[in-house]
Order: C-alpha cells, then sequence, then structure tokens
C-alpha cells in the first residue's frame, strides 16, 4: 500500500500495513487485529507518544532485565509482526532469552512466528511445538503451555502487550513480570510489576537503547533504579496525564464553538 508521506496517520497507518501483512503470513491472528484497535485508542489519549511515565518505566525494565538471572522475552503474533529487530536486539543486549506464547495457539502459527523471528536474526526461539512441554499451574488456556527452559523457570519476564491472566499466573509463581501495554486499567498493567504504558513500537526500540546504556553500570546502581521504581505511581500518572490531555481538550473544543 503506498502511503503519501505527508498523509498525517501515515505511521499508524503503517503499523496496520505490518499487522496486515503478519496476518497474511499466518502470524497474526484475526484477534489480533482486534486487539490492535483496542490499544491504538488509548495511544490517541497519551498523544501517540513516548511520555515521561513511560520512559520511568523503560530505565526500571532495562534494569531488571540486566539484574535477571534467567529472563524471558514472550512474544506474541503482534509483537513478532511490529518488532521482530527489536525483540531479537533486545534479547542480545540483555541476555534474555525469546519464546513464542500465544492464546491462539496452532503448530503452524507458532512456527511461523519462530520462523519470521529467526530471519530477522534471532539465534533460538523456544517454545514452539514440543518444547512448550511444560504448564503454568492454574492458567487454562493455551498461554499455559511454555518452555521448561524458558518461561517455566524465568526470574523475569517480559510480556509486551496485554495478557492479564498469565501475568497474573507469572505473578503467582513468583515471577518478576515486565510489561508493555497502553491501557493503564487493564489486569496486566496492574498486575506487573513494571508496565510501559506507551505503544510496543516506540517502547522497544528505547528499551533497547535504555539496556545498552546502562550495561556497564555496577549491579547496586542497578538495583537502586528497580527499588526506587514504583508502578502504581507510575500507572497513577499515566492516567492523570489522560485525565488532563482530555480536560484540556474539552476546554479548546468548547472554546473553539463558543
Amino acid at each position: 500500500m503506498n502511503i503519501p508521506a505527508n498523509h498525517p496517520r501515515r505511521e499508524s497507518l503503517l503499523i496496520r500495513e505490518k499487522l496486515v501483512e503478519g496476518f497474511k503470513k499466518g502470524i497474526v491472528a484475526p484477534e489480533g487485529l482486534i486487539a490492535h484497535g483496542r490499544g491504538e485508542c488509548f495511544d490517541y489519549l497519551i498523544g501517540e507518544k513516548t511520555q515521561g511515565f513511560a520512559l520511568k518505566a523503560i530505565e526500571a525494565a532495562a534494569a531488571a532485565l540486566l539484574l535477571a538471572n534467567h529472563a524471558v522475552i514472550s512474544v506474541n503474533g503482534n509483537v513478532a509482526a511490529l518488532v521482530p529487530e527489536h525483540v531479537v536486539k533486545l534479547a542480545e543486549a540483555s541476555g534474555a532469552l525469546i519464546e513464542v506464547n500465544l492464546f491462539y495457539r496452532t503448530r503452524e502459527r507458532e512456527e511461523a512466528i519462530k520462523q519470521f523471528l529467526l530471519s530477522h536474526g534471532a539465534r533460538e526461539v523456544l517454545g514452539v511445538g514440543e518444547d512448550a512441554s511444560a504448564t503454568i499451574p492454574e492458567l487454562f488456556s493455551e498461554r499455559r503451555r511454555v518452555s521448561p527452559r524458558g518461561i517455566l523457570i524465568a526470574d523475569v519476564v517480559l510480556v509486551p502487550l496485554e495478557d492479564g491472566d498469565r501475568t497474573e499466573a507469572l505473578k503467582r509463581l513468583g515471577k518478576y513480570v515486565i510489561t508493555i501495554d497502553l491501557n493503564p486499567l487493564s489486569r496486566t498493567a496492574r498486575a506487573a510489576d513494571i508496565t510501559i504504558v506507551d505503544n510496543v513500537v516506540r517502547a522497544m526500540p528505547l528499551l533497547v537503547e535504555k539496556v545498552s546504556e546502562l550495561k556497564g553500570e555496577d549491579r547496586g546502581f542497578l538495583k537502586n533504579i528497580v527499588s526506587s521504581y514504583n508502578n502504581n505511581e507510575v500507572l497513577q500518572e499515566a492516567l492523570r496525564f489522560i485525565t488532563h490531555r482530555l480536560l484540556e481538550l474539552a476546554s479548546k473544543d468548547l472554546k473553539l464553538h463558543a
């Protein structure tokens, strides 16, 4: 699709095109297209920009990944379609493993995601086929199936995009969970230890940069970043930002029509 360079919704349309291409390749589920639309709504509310509250969470997330003994980046179809190169770069920079984990799981789809990530430079992709032989207790969707070499034994798990049931289940197992979720009111956002309220296409590159920046710091410095981070305060900041922005827009609109 040819999108004019001066189109006011160019970036948004390009993201949609990536998802449509991912759907055609068998990577994105039809439901993933619907989920993206829901997230796009919240992106409007934060001004389609990475705000200060997201930057705080990105710094804490980077520190947590570097402190981890066994970090895993969990990848679904939308994440694979939108930021495959940054999933690979983050894994390389942080030492994390990459694992496919799907709600709408089919053998063909998980294999398609694996091959797509490998084509973007991933060295290994867990959670596909027989490798997803372990299960998360008290989780009954297909997301319960995980790799015994990956999420099952991970101490830190990055769960990009909304996934409330699994986030809560991972927390019950004692995992430290980082999420990227545009909806600060979701169960995922509220259950996670660190919630990056931002679009994954902006957050992932910034997370890669921050991990690379902090990589040379000592563990004491990194621990201080994580310990001083308060996810509840960050979520409150995000909600206040949305509230104030909506009030400002409503005020401008009223003045416009007065």
